[in-house]
Parts: C-alpha cells; sequence; structure tokens
C-alpha cells in the first residue's frame, strides 16, 4: 500500500478551520428567460411530455417550478438561457393543443443570482441570510433553486445588480474585506 493510502482523508483533505469559508463566492446570470405554462392538467406524465418536447427541441432547462391547485390544473415554470426564448415560444403555440395548457408567459426581464459554497453542507441559517438581504433591499425573489453547495434565486433584472451587492455584504464577502468569486455569466 502507498503512503497516499494510508493516510485517512482527514490527512488528506484537512479541516481548514477558519480560513474555509463558508460562501465562497456570488454567482449572476442577465440572460435568464422565466417561461410559465398556465392551466396545465395536473396528472402524471404531464411535465415529462412539457420537458420532453422542450429536451427535443434541444432547449437547456435551469430552474423548475411546479404548482398545483385544487382544480386538477397546475402552472409549471421553467428558465431557460434568454436566447431560446423565440424559439420556444413558437413551439409553444405549436403545441398547445398536445400539451394541453390554457396560456403561457416568457419573461426575459428576469435574471439569476446565487451564492455557493462548500460550508453550506454544515451551517444552518445560511438560506434566512440570503432572503433577509435580499428582502431588505426590496427584492421580490420570483423563484428559488438550492443544492448542498448552492442557493440560486430568480429576481427581476433590474435588480439583478442590487441583490449581488446585497449578498455580497450580508455574506462578509466584500473586496475590503476577503477575497471573493464574482461569477457573472450562463453559470449552468
Amino acid at each position: 500500500m502507498t503512503e497516499a493510502a494510508q493516510q485517512n482523508l482527514g490527512d488528506l483533505f484537512p479541516d481548514l478551520g477558519q480560513e474555509t469559508p463558508i460562501i465562497s463566492g456570488v454567482a449572476h446570470d442577465k440572460t435568464e428567460t422565466l417561461v410559465t405554462l398556465r392551466g396545465v392538467t395536473d396528472e402524471p406524465g404531464m411535465a415529462a411530455r412539457v420537458f420532453r418536447g422542450l429536451a427535443e427541441a434541444g432547449i437547456n432547462v435551469d430552474m423548475i417550478v411546479q404548482a398545483g391547485a385544487s382544480t386538477g390544473l397546475a402552472d409549471i415554470s421553467f428558465t431557460m438561457p434568454g436566447d431560446a426564448a423565440g424559439k420556444v415560444r413558437e413551439l409553444l403555440i405549436q403545441h398547445q393543443d398536445t400539451l394541453g395548457f390554457n396560456s403561457f408567459d416568457v419573461d426575459t426581464n428576469v435574471g439569476k443570482v446565487a451564492v455557493v459554497g462548500i460550508g453550506m453542507k454544515t451551517h444552518s441559517g445560511l438560506a434566512a441570510i440570503f432572503f433577509q438581504a435580499l428582502s431588505e433591499e426590496g427584492i421580490n425573489v420570483l423563484m428559488i433553486s438550492t443544492s448542498e453547495i448552492r442557493i440560486a434565486a430568480l429576481v427581476p433584472l433590474d435588480q439583478l445588480d442590487a441583490a449581488v451587492k446585497a449578498l455580497h455584504t450580508a455574506y462578509g464577502l466584500d473586496a475590503d474585506k476577503v477575497e471573493a468569486v464574482v461569477y457573472g455569466g450562463t453559470g449552468r
């Protein structure tokens, strides 16, 4: 057995203690588009049909939310790259009867902001800080997506820069305090 194989994971990946940032950066994307299908039949397989059609058309989907109602209908919202908005509009008009939704909206005036950090897996309260920071700036959250190491929100595009600044400050990532990663791009 090699010397490296004899070491345990703690030796190979030591806890860096206070040097390890909980949140290591803020990312944002100004190229998002929000699509909402309204009045979709709330039954098994409907979401599969919608997203299979988008996949076959080469549309990359990011955030997804489905909201059901007691009426047997649901709304399905999703985000995608803004440059695909025209293609999705055409696709939805063409397949409205087969997909069976009542109407749809396409909103290109949205952006995504996210905080990322490996420390999120072991620290509570980070989502509360995220939403409090946005709330204090009067920023309305349109959609939320999370993972073990990321919290992301869709916000109005004209509030995206303010959201990035608010989150930087809330997590102590301002440039005069610590080196932080700021990423602007598709982040997909």
